[in-house]
């Protein structure tokens, strides 16, 4: 099958994201992806369904960008495969955004201007864009290095501190750090803060009013937007668990589909309306207060947790080949099949979800054969990737243990 096809996906980054995207091409078209990154991380490892052709560790400076993927696109020369060109990171859209123009012709890609980027990645003109479409999200505020100290929060405790610079914050180390931190009263929050700025990390820190409920309270929305900058795909997802691990905070670990057809058209109106193109994902969570979703954040991107969406059976690479590679003119598809979708260990699930409701429909699914671990294809199996998968699920116990409920300044 993959000697018929005349495109060739070239993914950017190697994460779980990218692994799962490539999954999504091998599943649907027998293919073999290439990446490209700043790195070779686990997912992609020892792979027979993506291989990290370029290891560049200053792939996000634009020139090098622009230099890395040009220089690559040589080695297809004449083969008359179209290089289909699928960013899995933020920072990887953000570099497409800005130096799309050098690219096309050479890759095959959609996506936004440098305009609605800006709009979109900045916390305060997206909130703005979220009251404007009728989108409520938790109360902000921001502080910075010079404002910080004794600054007046227009909301109480608990409090959620996160950067504003993901990766400005990335680079930088002091100890107990975690990806987002909660703030259970000022002396904590005042602690956090002297922790974050006593590192090399000197920008904006997002505060927000924390949003009552566990982690099955989260829902998590990947949508799909044509060349035409109208909704092809919506799938929300129903968070059981999260990841509790210092960098991994925030993450998703275990999912079932949901559907929600009040938030289908507000999320269709909104990109529809701000004229979108490519893959969305949001964050947001079920506030028991009021009966609305708050929404957290905006990716430009599918998530890492997207696959929840192929597993259901709705193939993200098929939308996106469709759509780019193909120009089909696809109607709006809302995603309404079920899986439960995990990276952990389902006993993790059972040991730490405390939603009766969502473990006794995991519990059904699984029964059902309706279960889907993004790392584990059997179609991409030898011993070393069997070793890792073992070392990596057996990891989650430790960590689980260690850290669940753990989002403050302490080990």
């Amino acid at each position: 099958m993959a000697d018929q096809i005349d495109f060739q996906p070239v993914l950017l980054g190697s994460d779980i994201n990218v692994y799962g995207m490539a999954r999504s091409f091998h599943e649907e078209y027998g293919l073999k992806s290439v990446a490209i990154g700043k790195g070779v991380l686990g997912p992609c490892t020892a792979s027979k369904i993506v291989s990290v052709e370029v290891v560049e560790p200053k792939l996000e400076d634009d020139e090098v960008f622009v230099r890395t993927l040009l220089d690559f696109a040589t080695r297809y020369k004449g083969s008359g495969k179209k290089l289909l060109l699928v960013p899995c990171g933020d920072n990887y859209i953000k570099l497409l955004v800005r130096n799309q123009d050098k690219l096309r012709g050479i890759y095959e890609f959609e996506c936004i201007d440098e305009k609605l980027l800006m709009r979109l990645s900045i916390k305060g003109s997206f909130y703005e864009v979220c009251t404007e479409h009728g989108f409520s999200f938790p109360k902000t505020t921001a502080c910075s290095y010079e404002n910080y100290r004794g600054i007046t929060l227009p909301f109480e405790f608990p409090v959620i501190i996160k950067p504003s610079n993901s990766v400005a914050y990335w680079n930088c180390r002091f100890p107990h750090k975690k990806k987002v931190f909660v703030a259970e009263s000022r002396e904590e929050f005042d602690a956090i803060l002297d922790a974050i700025y006593s590192s090399s990390y000197k920008d904006h820190l997002i505060l927000q009013e924390y949003i009552p409920g566990d982690d099955s309270n989260m829902r998590v929305m990947n949508c799909y937007c044509g060349r035409d900058k109208k909704v092809k795909l919506i799938a929300l997802g129903n968070a059981l668990l999260e990841e509790h691990s210092p960098e991994g905070i925030g993450s998703y670990a275990a999912i079932i589909n949901g559907f929600d057809e009040k938030l289908n058209e507000m999320m269709k109106g909104f990109l529809d309306g701000i004229g979108y193109v490519g893959f969305a994902n949001f964050d947001m969570k079920f506030d028991q207060r009021d009966g609305t979703y708050k929404l957290f954040e905006m990716n430009l991107r599918q998530g890492r947790s997207s696959f929840f969406v192929t597993a259901a059976g709705y193939n993200l690479a098929k939308w996106l080949v469709d759509d780019v590679i193909y120009h089909k003119d696809l109607p709006c598809t809302v995603a309404k099949n079920k899986v439960l979708w995990t990276i952990i260990p389902t006993k993790i699930i059972f040991d730490y979800v405390h939603n009766e409701s969502a473990k006794k429909e995991a519990r059904a699914l699984i029964r059902e054969g309706k279960v889907c671990h993004s790392y584990y294809y059997n179609k991409d199996r030898s011993l070393r990737r069997l070793i890792n998968y073992a070392k990596n699920q057996f990891h989650y116990f430790e960590k689980y243990k260690r850290y669940f409920g753990n989002k403050g300044l302490r080990d």
